[in-house]
Protein backbone atom coordinates (compact mmCIF):
# COMPACT_ATOMS: atom_id res chain seq x y z
CA UNK A 1 0.00 0.00 0.00
CA UNK A 2 0.95 3.45 -0.70
CA UNK A 3 0.98 4.41 3.02
CA UNK A 4 3.24 2.04 4.28
CA UNK A 5 5.42 2.80 1.00
CA UNK A 6 5.42 6.67 2.14
CA UNK A 7 6.08 6.08 5.67
CA UNK A 8 9.13 4.14 5.44
CA UNK A 9 10.64 6.23 3.07
CA UNK A 10 14.26 7.32 4.44
CA UNK A 11 14.39 10.31 2.06
CA UNK A 12 11.37 11.70 3.65
CA UNK A 13 12.40 11.20 6.92
CA UNK A 14 15.25 13.34 6.18
CA UNK A 15 12.86 16.13 4.63
CA UNK A 16 13.47 19.26 6.44
CA UNK A 17 11.20 22.68 5.99
CA UNK A 18 10.63 26.09 8.27
CA UNK A 19 7.71 24.96 10.43
CA UNK A 20 6.27 28.18 11.22
CA UNK A 21 3.33 28.40 13.82
CA UNK A 22 1.45 31.07 16.03
CA UNK A 23 1.02 30.67 20.08
CA UNK A 24 -2.36 31.74 19.97
CA UNK A 25 -4.86 28.88 21.80
CA UNK A 26 -4.21 25.24 20.80
CA UNK A 27 -5.60 25.12 17.79
CA UNK A 28 -2.41 26.30 15.21
CA UNK A 29 0.08 24.55 17.50
CA UNK A 30 -2.02 21.35 18.02
CA UNK A 31 -1.87 21.46 13.44
CA UNK A 32 2.33 21.74 13.85
CA UNK A 33 2.77 19.55 16.61
CA UNK A 34 3.08 15.84 14.35
CA UNK A 35 5.08 17.37 12.42
CA UNK A 36 7.88 18.61 14.52
CA UNK A 37 10.00 16.38 13.39
CA UNK A 38 10.26 17.64 10.11
CA UNK A 39 10.43 21.20 11.23
CA UNK A 40 14.34 23.11 10.41
CA UNK A 41 15.73 24.31 13.99
CA UNK A 42 12.43 23.38 15.35
CA UNK A 43 9.02 24.84 15.22
CA UNK A 44 8.99 28.36 15.30
CA UNK A 45 6.50 30.56 16.80
CA UNK A 46 5.54 33.94 14.82
CA UNK A 47 4.73 35.88 17.83
CA UNK A 48 7.47 34.72 20.48
CA UNK A 49 10.56 33.62 18.54
CA UNK A 50 13.94 34.55 19.80
CA UNK A 51 14.70 38.56 18.37
CA UNK A 52 11.24 39.15 17.74
CA UNK A 53 10.86 43.24 17.51
CA UNK A 54 8.90 44.70 20.00
CA UNK A 55 6.53 46.37 17.72
CA UNK A 56 5.74 43.00 16.22
CA UNK A 57 5.76 41.19 19.97
CA UNK A 58 3.10 44.38 20.39
CA UNK A 59 0.72 43.59 17.57
CA UNK A 60 0.80 39.57 18.27
CA UNK A 61 0.28 40.28 22.05
CA UNK A 62 -2.69 42.40 21.50
CA UNK A 63 -4.49 40.18 18.82
CA UNK A 64 -4.43 37.58 21.54
CA UNK A 65 -5.55 39.62 24.24
CA UNK A 66 -8.54 40.77 22.39
CA UNK A 67 -9.30 37.04 21.31
CA UNK A 68 -9.43 35.49 24.87
CA UNK A 69 -11.06 38.58 26.09
CA UNK A 70 -13.67 38.39 23.63
CA UNK A 71 -14.15 34.80 24.14
CA UNK A 72 -14.00 34.55 28.04
CA UNK A 73 -16.74 37.37 28.06
CA UNK A 74 -18.61 35.90 25.59
CA UNK A 75 -20.12 34.16 29.25
CA UNK A 76 -21.51 37.52 30.91
CA UNK A 77 -25.08 37.90 29.74
CA UNK A 78 -26.73 39.82 27.03
CA UNK A 79 -23.36 41.73 26.01
CA UNK A 80 -20.77 39.26 25.91
CA UNK A 81 -23.01 37.71 22.73
CA UNK A 82 -23.13 40.95 21.59
CA UNK A 83 -19.71 41.86 21.13
CA UNK A 84 -18.36 38.37 20.35
CA UNK A 85 -21.40 38.78 17.39
CA UNK A 86 -19.31 41.54 15.65
CA UNK A 87 -16.15 39.80 15.98
CA UNK A 88 -17.55 36.80 14.60
CA UNK A 89 -19.13 38.99 11.91
CA UNK A 90 -16.09 40.41 10.69
CA UNK A 91 -14.56 36.44 10.56
CA UNK A 92 -17.64 35.06 8.86
CA UNK A 93 -17.85 32.00 6.87
CA UNK A 94 -20.58 32.66 4.13
CA UNK A 95 -23.12 29.87 3.42
CA UNK A 96 -21.41 27.55 0.75
CA UNK A 97 -24.55 27.64 -1.09
CA UNK A 98 -25.57 28.95 -3.85
CA UNK A 99 -21.64 28.76 -5.41
CA UNK A 100 -20.55 31.79 -6.68
CA UNK A 101 -16.93 34.32 -6.99
CA UNK A 102 -16.32 35.17 -3.46
CA UNK A 103 -12.93 36.46 -4.23
CA UNK A 104 -13.13 39.76 -3.45
CA UNK A 105 -11.14 40.20 -0.36
CA UNK A 106 -13.15 40.62 3.15
CA UNK A 107 -12.16 43.16 5.95
CA UNK A 108 -9.63 40.97 7.99
CA UNK A 109 -7.75 39.90 4.98
CA UNK A 110 -7.24 43.75 3.74
CA UNK A 111 -6.64 44.69 7.59
CA UNK A 112 -3.67 42.01 7.78
CA UNK A 113 -2.33 42.51 4.99
CA UNK A 114 -2.23 46.24 4.98
CA UNK A 115 -0.46 45.65 8.51
CA UNK A 116 2.26 43.31 6.88
CA UNK A 117 2.79 46.18 3.89
CA UNK A 118 2.91 49.26 5.35
CA UNK A 119 3.65 48.41 9.22
CA UNK A 120 6.21 45.73 8.31
CA UNK A 121 4.28 43.04 10.40
CA UNK A 122 6.31 39.89 10.29
CA UNK A 123 9.07 41.10 7.79
CA UNK A 124 11.74 40.50 10.27
CA UNK A 125 10.89 37.00 10.51
CA UNK A 126 10.51 36.37 6.96
CA UNK A 127 13.96 38.23 6.41
CA UNK A 128 15.32 35.67 8.72
CA UNK A 129 14.20 32.58 7.37
CA UNK A 130 15.07 34.30 3.56
CA UNK A 131 18.86 33.61 4.59
CA UNK A 132 17.82 29.93 4.03
CA UNK A 133 15.21 28.93 1.78
CA UNK A 134 13.85 25.99 2.56
CA UNK A 135 9.75 25.37 2.37
CA UNK A 136 7.59 27.57 4.70
CA UNK A 137 4.82 25.33 6.18
CA UNK A 138 2.36 27.09 8.24
CA UNK A 139 -1.14 26.72 9.94
CA UNK A 140 -2.42 30.89 9.88
CA UNK A 141 -3.25 32.52 6.91
CA UNK A 142 -1.56 35.69 8.31
CA UNK A 143 2.35 33.80 8.42
CA UNK A 144 1.21 33.04 4.88
CA UNK A 145 0.55 36.21 3.30
CA UNK A 146 3.35 38.09 5.34
CA UNK A 147 6.13 35.54 3.48
CA UNK A 148 4.23 36.61 0.31
CA UNK A 149 4.19 39.90 0.50
CA UNK A 150 8.03 39.85 1.87
CA UNK A 151 9.21 37.97 -1.34
CA UNK A 152 9.73 35.11 0.10
CA UNK A 153 12.30 33.19 -2.32
CA UNK A 154 11.04 29.53 -1.14
CA UNK A 155 7.73 28.02 -1.90
CA UNK A 156 4.71 28.67 0.39
CA UNK A 157 1.88 26.19 2.27
CA UNK A 158 -0.83 27.30 4.70
CA UNK A 159 -2.41 24.38 6.61
CA UNK A 160 -6.17 24.89 6.94
CA UNK A 161 -7.29 24.03 10.36
CA UNK A 162 -11.04 23.87 9.93
CA UNK A 163 -13.36 22.30 8.26
CA UNK A 164 -14.61 25.29 6.20
CA UNK A 165 -12.58 28.66 6.60
CA UNK A 166 -13.67 32.78 5.72
CA UNK A 167 -12.50 34.89 3.09
CA UNK A 168 -9.30 35.58 5.55
CA UNK A 169 -7.24 32.38 4.34
CA UNK A 170 -6.95 33.68 0.76
CA UNK A 171 -4.86 36.60 0.15
CA UNK A 172 -6.29 39.74 -1.42
CA UNK A 173 -5.48 39.13 -4.57
CA UNK A 174 -5.76 34.83 -4.92
CA UNK A 175 -5.48 34.29 -8.50
CA UNK A 176 -2.08 36.05 -8.28
CA UNK A 177 -0.92 34.72 -4.85
CA UNK A 178 1.63 31.68 -4.82
CA UNK A 179 0.46 30.14 -1.68
CA UNK A 180 -0.42 26.42 -1.54
CA UNK A 181 -3.40 24.91 0.95
CA UNK A 182 -3.13 21.75 2.26
CA UNK A 183 -7.03 21.27 2.91
CA UNK A 184 -8.53 18.89 5.35
CA UNK A 185 -11.16 18.41 3.64
CA UNK A 186 -13.25 18.52 0.22
CA UNK A 187 -15.19 21.10 1.31
CA UNK A 188 -12.21 23.64 2.25
CA UNK A 189 -10.87 22.79 -1.14
CA UNK A 190 -14.00 23.71 -3.46
CA UNK A 191 -14.11 26.68 -0.98
CA UNK A 192 -10.85 28.04 -1.63
CA UNK A 193 -12.18 27.74 -5.26
CA UNK A 194 -14.81 30.17 -4.31
CA UNK A 195 -12.41 32.17 -2.96
CA UNK A 196 -9.98 32.20 -6.10
CA UNK A 197 -7.46 30.22 -5.14
CA UNK A 198 -6.35 28.09 -8.24
CA UNK A 199 -7.11 24.83 -8.02
CA UNK A 200 -3.63 23.96 -8.78
CA UNK A 201 -2.57 25.17 -5.86
CA UNK A 202 -5.15 23.03 -3.32
CA UNK A 203 -4.02 19.66 -2.06
CA UNK A 204 -6.48 17.59 -0.14
CA UNK A 205 -4.49 16.21 2.45
CA UNK A 206 -6.59 15.93 5.81
CA UNK A 207 -5.50 17.21 8.98
CA UNK A 208 -2.29 16.63 10.53
CA UNK A 209 -2.86 13.96 13.48
CA UNK A 210 -0.44 12.16 15.98
CA UNK A 211 1.59 9.53 14.57
CA UNK A 212 2.00 8.34 18.24
CA UNK A 213 -2.01 8.04 18.20
CA UNK A 214 -1.62 6.04 14.83
CA UNK A 215 1.22 4.21 14.50
CA UNK A 216 3.07 4.59 10.90
CA UNK A 217 3.59 2.64 9.07
CA UNK A 218 0.24 0.28 8.96
CA UNK A 219 -1.94 2.37 11.67
CA UNK A 220 -1.45 -0.30 14.69
CA UNK A 221 -1.82 1.86 17.45
CA UNK A 222 -5.11 3.00 15.91
CA UNK A 223 -6.23 -0.34 15.09
CA UNK A 224 -5.33 -1.60 18.80
CA UNK A 225 -6.65 1.13 20.80
CA UNK A 226 -9.88 1.21 18.58
CA UNK A 227 -11.05 -2.94 19.08
CA UNK A 228 -10.51 -1.61 22.92
CA UNK A 229 -12.54 1.08 22.51
CA UNK A 230 -15.79 -1.19 20.58
CA UNK A 231 -15.96 -2.91 23.34
CA UNK A 232 -16.68 0.00 26.10
CA UNK A 233 -18.80 2.30 23.64
CA UNK A 234 -20.84 -0.70 22.46
CA UNK A 235 -21.33 -3.16 25.80
CA UNK A 236 -24.26 -4.85 24.02
CA UNK A 237 -22.68 -5.47 20.98
CA UNK A 238 -25.24 -4.26 19.10
CA UNK A 239 -23.56 -2.59 16.41
CA UNK A 240 -20.34 -4.94 16.42
CA UNK A 241 -22.60 -7.85 16.01
CA UNK A 242 -24.19 -5.99 13.05
CA UNK A 243 -20.94 -5.06 11.31
CA UNK A 244 -18.35 -7.91 12.65
CA UNK A 245 -17.07 -8.83 9.96
CA UNK A 246 -16.46 -5.64 8.54
CA UNK A 247 -14.65 -4.44 11.58
CA UNK A 248 -12.19 -7.64 11.94
CA UNK A 249 -11.34 -6.68 8.51
CA UNK A 250 -10.24 -3.18 8.92
CA UNK A 251 -8.94 -3.96 12.10
CA UNK A 252 -6.42 -6.66 11.10
CA UNK A 253 -7.90 -9.00 14.06
CA UNK A 254 -9.64 -12.56 14.52
CA UNK A 255 -11.90 -11.45 17.22
CA UNK A 256 -12.19 -8.82 19.57
CA UNK A 257 -11.12 -9.29 22.93
CA UNK A 258 -12.96 -10.67 25.87
CA UNK A 259 -12.81 -7.30 27.72
CA UNK A 260 -11.05 -3.57 27.08
CA UNK A 261 -8.03 -2.87 28.22
CA UNK A 262 -9.44 0.35 30.19
CA UNK A 263 -12.74 1.02 31.98
CA UNK A 264 -14.85 3.83 30.15
CA UNK A 265 -13.50 6.96 29.75
CA UNK A 266 -14.81 10.01 28.74
CA UNK A 267 -12.68 13.12 28.17
CA UNK A 268 -13.95 16.65 28.33
CA UNK A 269 -11.29 19.42 26.60
CA UNK A 270 -11.95 23.36 26.70
CA UNK A 271 -10.68 25.71 24.20
CA UNK A 272 -7.35 27.34 24.00
CA UNK A 273 -8.97 30.61 25.98
CA UNK A 274 -10.40 28.65 28.63
CA UNK A 275 -14.34 28.46 27.99
CA UNK A 276 -16.76 26.66 28.62
CA UNK A 277 -14.63 25.61 32.06
CA UNK A 278 -18.38 25.46 34.05
CA UNK A 279 -19.43 22.38 31.62
CA UNK A 280 -16.70 20.08 32.85
CA UNK A 281 -18.47 20.74 36.38
CA UNK A 282 -21.46 20.21 35.19
CA UNK A 283 -20.24 16.86 33.92
CA UNK A 284 -19.21 15.07 36.86
CA UNK A 285 -21.83 17.20 38.58
CA UNK A 286 -24.18 14.54 37.33
CA UNK A 287 -22.38 11.59 36.73
CA UNK A 288 -21.10 11.75 39.83
CA UNK A 289 -22.98 8.46 41.13
CA UNK A 290 -21.61 6.72 38.11
CA UNK A 291 -18.02 7.73 38.87
CA UNK A 292 -18.62 6.46 42.03
CA UNK A 293 -20.09 3.49 41.18
CA UNK A 294 -16.82 2.85 38.60
CA UNK A 295 -18.86 3.12 35.66
CA UNK A 296 -17.14 6.02 34.15
CA UNK A 297 -14.08 7.64 34.36
CA UNK A 298 -13.92 11.43 33.49
CA UNK A 299 -10.92 13.10 32.41
CA UNK A 300 -11.08 17.61 32.48
CA UNK A 301 -8.69 18.96 30.13
CA UNK A 302 -7.54 21.77 31.77
CA UNK A 303 -4.77 22.45 29.18
CA UNK A 304 -1.79 24.93 30.26
CA UNK A 305 -4.37 26.52 32.55
CA UNK A 306 -2.99 26.24 36.08
CA UNK A 307 -6.35 28.68 36.89
CA UNK A 308 -8.48 26.00 35.50
CA UNK A 309 -6.75 23.24 36.73
CA UNK A 310 -6.98 24.21 40.07
CA UNK A 311 -10.93 25.84 39.68
CA UNK A 312 -11.38 21.74 38.49
CA UNK A 313 -9.72 20.16 41.18
CA UNK A 314 -11.55 22.29 43.92
CA UNK A 315 -14.61 21.41 42.20
CA UNK A 316 -14.02 17.70 42.06
CA UNK A 317 -13.66 18.25 46.01
CA UNK A 318 -16.90 20.50 46.90
CA UNK A 319 -18.45 17.98 44.82
CA UNK A 320 -17.73 15.09 47.39
CA UNK A 321 -15.41 13.22 44.60
CA UNK A 322 -12.31 14.17 46.23
CA UNK A 323 -11.48 10.72 46.83
CA UNK A 324 -11.78 9.43 43.37
CA UNK A 325 -8.65 12.54 41.84
CA UNK A 326 -6.93 11.15 40.15
CA UNK A 327 -9.27 7.19 39.80
CA UNK A 328 -12.26 8.42 38.48
CA UNK A 329 -11.77 11.90 37.87
CA UNK A 330 -8.51 12.99 36.20
CA UNK A 331 -7.60 16.51 35.86
CA UNK A 332 -4.72 17.06 32.64
CA UNK A 333 -2.34 20.55 33.20
CA UNK A 334 0.83 20.71 32.10
CA UNK A 335 2.98 23.88 31.96
CA UNK A 336 3.88 24.41 28.19
CA UNK A 337 2.12 23.55 25.24
CA UNK A 338 4.65 20.67 23.94
CA UNK A 339 4.07 18.70 26.77
CA UNK A 340 0.48 19.68 27.10
CA UNK A 341 -0.08 17.67 23.70
CA UNK A 342 1.95 14.97 24.47
CA UNK A 343 -0.24 14.38 27.37
CA UNK A 344 -3.03 14.72 25.61
CA UNK A 345 -2.33 12.31 23.36
CA UNK A 346 -1.58 9.78 25.63
CA UNK A 347 -4.47 10.38 27.26
CA UNK A 348 -6.38 9.72 23.87
CA UNK A 349 -4.96 6.07 23.80
CA UNK A 350 -7.25 5.65 26.99
CA UNK A 351 -10.24 7.40 26.16
CA UNK A 352 -13.70 6.02 24.68
CA UNK A 353 -15.46 9.40 24.38
CA UNK A 354 -14.63 12.77 23.43
CA UNK A 355 -16.70 16.00 24.73
CA UNK A 356 -15.25 19.21 23.07
CA UNK A 357 -16.52 22.34 21.41
CA UNK A 358 -16.02 21.63 17.66
CA UNK A 359 -12.90 23.36 17.03
CA UNK A 360 -9.66 21.87 15.41
CA UNK A 361 -10.10 18.42 17.51
CA UNK A 362 -13.21 17.48 15.37
CA UNK A 363 -10.70 16.27 12.95
CA UNK A 364 -9.71 13.93 16.37
CA UNK A 365 -12.66 11.86 15.20
CA UNK A 366 -10.26 10.11 12.39
CA UNK A 367 -8.86 8.15 15.27
CA UNK A 368 -12.33 6.52 15.86
CA UNK A 369 -12.88 8.68 18.80
CA UNK A 370 -17.24 9.73 18.81
CA UNK A 371 -16.91 13.29 19.44
CA UNK A 372 -20.15 14.41 21.97
CA UNK A 373 -20.20 18.36 20.60
CA UNK A 374 -20.30 21.26 22.74
CA UNK A 375 -21.90 24.23 22.03
CA UNK A 376 -19.26 26.07 19.16
CA UNK A 377 -17.63 29.11 20.07
CA UNK A 378 -17.38 31.38 16.01
CA UNK A 379 -18.79 30.98 12.90
CA UNK A 380 -15.70 28.15 11.80
CA UNK A 381 -16.65 25.95 14.96
CA UNK A 382 -20.21 26.48 13.57
CA UNK A 383 -19.46 24.84 9.96
CA UNK A 384 -17.22 22.19 11.97
CA UNK A 385 -20.44 20.84 13.93
CA UNK A 386 -21.95 20.49 10.64
CA UNK A 387 -18.58 18.75 9.31
CA UNK A 388 -19.03 16.35 12.48
CA UNK A 389 -22.88 15.32 12.14
CA UNK A 390 -22.50 15.48 8.37
CA UNK A 391 -20.18 12.41 8.66
CA UNK A 392 -21.99 10.77 11.57
CA UNK A 393 -19.00 11.00 13.58
CA UNK A 394 -20.85 13.46 16.21
CA UNK A 395 -23.68 13.67 18.32
CA UNK A 396 -24.69 16.91 19.92
CA UNK A 397 -24.71 17.21 23.51
CA UNK A 398 -28.30 17.21 25.30
CA UNK A 399 -28.93 18.97 28.54
CA UNK A 400 -25.64 18.06 30.55
CA UNK A 401 -28.09 17.63 33.96
CA UNK A 402 -29.15 14.55 31.99
CA UNK A 403 -25.94 13.45 30.71
CA UNK A 404 -26.41 10.45 33.06
CA UNK A 405 -29.39 9.18 31.30
CA UNK A 406 -28.46 9.81 27.55
CA UNK A 407 -25.25 9.05 27.84
CA UNK A 408 -25.61 5.93 28.58
CA UNK A 409 -29.04 5.38 26.07
CA UNK A 410 -26.07 5.96 23.45
CA UNK A 411 -23.94 3.26 25.26
CA UNK A 412 -26.58 0.79 25.00
CA UNK A 413 -27.85 1.40 21.79
CA UNK A 414 -24.43 1.27 20.23
CA UNK A 415 -24.80 4.53 18.62
CA UNK A 416 -21.08 5.82 19.49
CA UNK A 417 -19.63 2.66 18.55
CA UNK A 418 -20.95 3.00 14.89
CA UNK A 419 -19.79 6.83 15.18
CA UNK A 420 -16.27 5.89 16.18
CA UNK A 421 -16.73 3.46 12.80
CA UNK A 422 -17.16 6.33 10.75
CA UNK A 423 -14.79 8.27 11.96
CA UNK A 424 -11.94 5.56 11.35
CA UNK A 425 -13.37 4.30 8.00
CA UNK A 426 -14.40 7.65 6.37
CA UNK A 427 -12.17 10.33 8.22
CA UNK A 428 -9.52 11.16 7.10
CA UNK A 429 -5.74 10.53 8.81
CA UNK A 430 -3.12 10.34 6.38
CA UNK A 431 -2.55 14.02 7.12
CA UNK A 432 1.02 14.05 8.11
CA UNK A 433 2.11 11.96 5.78
CA UNK A 434 0.19 13.47 2.52
CA UNK A 435 1.57 17.22 3.73
CA UNK A 436 5.13 15.65 4.10
CA UNK A 437 4.87 14.08 0.84
CA UNK A 438 3.61 16.81 -1.32
CA UNK A 439 6.74 19.13 -0.25
CA UNK A 440 9.27 16.43 -0.49
CA UNK A 441 7.92 15.94 -3.74
CA UNK A 442 8.25 19.57 -4.84
CA UNK A 443 11.66 19.97 -3.91
CA UNK A 444 12.87 17.54 -5.78
CA UNK A 445 10.84 18.95 -9.43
Amino acid sequence: MEKKKVCRSSKLNKLKFWLVTVDMGYGHQRAAYPLRRFAYQGVINANTYKGIPAKDKATWENQRKFYEFVSRFKRVPVVGDAVFSIMDWIQEIPKFYPKRDLSKPSLQVLAATYQISHADWGKHLIARLAKHPLPLVTPFFATAIMAEVNNYPGEIYCIICDADISRAWAAVAPGKSRIKYFAPNQRVVERLQEYGVAKNRIYLTGFPLPDENLGCPDFKILRDDLKNRFLNLDPNRIYLNKYKETLLKKLKIKSFPLKSNHPLTLTFAIGGAGAQRELGVAIIKYLAAKIKAKKITVILVAGIHHQISHYYRQAVIDLGLGGELNKGVKIIFERHKHDYFKTFNACLRKTDILWTKPSELCFYSALGLPIIIAPPIGSQEDFNRQWLIYLGVGVKQEKPQYVAQWLFDWLESGRLAEAAAQGFLDAPHSGVYNIVKIVGQEIKN
